[in-house]
């Protein structure tokens, strides 16, 4: 065998990717501009107004507190799994595989959903500059094509060019938040959006429902520890940075929209226009030339998220394959670009089957793609993030290797607590979020159930098999 083909087997991932990388492939999954863009008009239209922008705070919150223990249990592993890896690590190999099911189903779905939101975007765009109307399907697949390159290659090509479009991003959404400050909103700086009384006169349920939504893709800082350089201090760090750029971002921005209509107007401004209200603020504020501008770059941010789950998928097919739970060829890592490529492959054409059933199905990329998938990546996340609680807890006790109180005990029981609260609450608003039909909520939350049954029933095949083996190795008489 080439000494090539022996490293392209050997199942470890290579590249020196640091903190600002990991924060940038981080945040570009969260895609502050399509949060601002695209959720936060519908936060604030569908009862919650003024008082949206502290949905954020509240959700970063209880992310942040979730996140002392999360980057505390890093410290002493390195696996490209995240939660499935944490989960498996703390409770056991069969919820840690019933963890997995549910990671891949929430990366595979939300990312679907953005491929259909991207898909209907760029075809917008086209038309409005006196392009063909294409199907969706086709610009979701041309968009596939580029991401399935680009996640061939080495991580840190990726995180270059996540870092462009995200600073790029963010710095639109600055400038807005600038210019609506700098001239005084239209009814003058006031901080309604952050008081209780604005916060519950609302839908607090949906809000957050949304917030938490914005944040997935956070916890994808362990992912890349295995190709990160000195991942026991990049990881957290990174973990930390990521939770609180994100919700500062998302704050001050969504304050900033909320200000340039005035607080008591937003709601009925958002109602009228849910889609372009952020983009109304940027042409009011910035010039119609901005709106245009700003627009264009929401295709960026879709692509920058597509981007950076692309890559989490693949990392955590690499990690199934790498324990013996998925085939082997897909452990198999890139013998120039230390990649997972065969993961990225199998990401590729995973991606494409689904947008081709919805294609075939002749779903809306919005209405239906978007949302659902939206929706079943939501609670999921938060399924998921729940065991990873209790599997930090259950580690530092068993393992007694950390000895800080707040960081093993405290900080995580209160952020699943947190997390438990807000998956009650879009649970309890369920429907609503995946466009009213109770037959379709209930067969979306059964998909969740079916997905983390399926990784337990893998674990106990795969235990057994383990098992046999062991017992046909053994000497007889």
């Amino acid at each position: 065998m080439s000494a090539d083909r022996s490293k392209a087997k050997a199942g470890a991932l290579r590249g020196s990717i640091g903190v600002v990388g990991i924060v940038f492939l981080v945040i570009a999954a969260a895609a502050p501009l399509t949060a601002i863009g695209g959720a936060l008009p519908v936060m604030i239209a569908t009862g919650n107004g003024a008082g949206a922008p502290l949905a954020y705070i509240v959700a970063a919150i209880v992310l942040l507190i979730f996140s002392v223990g999360y980057a505390a249990m890093s410290r002493h592993m390195v696996d490209t799994g995240a939660f499935y890896a944490y989960v498996e690590k703390g409770l056991g190999t069969t919820m840690g595989l019933g963890a997995a099911g549910l990671a891949l189903l929430t990366y595979t779905a939300i990312q679907a959903g953005i491929y259909g939101l991207a898909a209907s975007t760029v075809d917008s765009l086209v038309v409005k500059y006196g392009g063909p109307d294409l199907p969706w399907w086709l610009w979701a697949l041309g968009l596939v094509a580029i991401v399935a390159l680009l996640g061939y290659r080495s991580i840190d090509l990726g995180a270059k060019v996540l870092g462009v479009l995200l600073v790029l991003e963010i710095g639109i959404i600055v400038i807005l938040s600038i210019a609506v400050f700098a001239k005084g909103g239209a009814a003058g700086i006031d901080v309604e959006s952050f008081t209780p009384s604005a916060f519950f006169s609302g839908s607090p349920g949906i809000a957050l429902m949304f917030a938490i939504a914005s944040f997935i893709g956070f916890e994808a800082t362990a992912i890349y520890g295995e190709e990160a350089r000195n991942p026991t201090r990049t990881v957290p760090i990174a973990t930390y940075a990521a939770v609180v750029t994100i919700g500062l971002v998302y704050a001050v921005s969504s304050w900033a929209v909320v200000l340039a209509f005035g607080s008591a107007s937003v709601a009925q401004a958002a109602a009228d226009d849910t889609a372009g209200l952020t983009f109304a603020a940027a042409a009011q504020y910035l010039g119609p030339m901005s709106a245009d501008i700003m627009e264009i770059m929401l295709v960026t941010s879709l692509f920058a998220a597509l981007l950076a789950f692309h890559n989490a998928i693949g990392r955590y097919v690499f990690a199934l394959a790498r324990k013996g739970v998925a085939p082997s060829m897909l452990a198999r890592t890139h013998s120039r670009h230390g990649s997972p490529h065969m993961g990225s492959l199998f990401q590729t054409v995973s991606a494409a089957v689904v947008l081709v059933i919805f294609a075939v199905a002749g779903a809306d990329p919005v209405l239906q793609l978007f949302t659902w998938m939206s929706g079943l990546a939501t609670v999921s996340i938060l399924v998921l993030m729940i065991l990873t609680g209790g599997a930090i807890i259950a580690f530092f006790r068993r393992s007694n290797v950390d000895k800080r109180t707040w960081h093993t005990v405290v900080a995580p029981a209160l952020g699943t607590v947190g997390l438990v609260a807000v998956l009650a609450l879009v649970l309890d608003n369920f429907t609503l979020l995946i466009g009213g039909s109770g037959v379709l909520a209930a067969l979306l939350l059964i998909v969740v159930v079916a997905f983390f049954a399926g990784g337990t029933a893998i674990a106990k095949v795969t235990g057994r098999r383990t098992v046999d083996s062991r017992r046909d190795l053994e000497p007889t008489g």
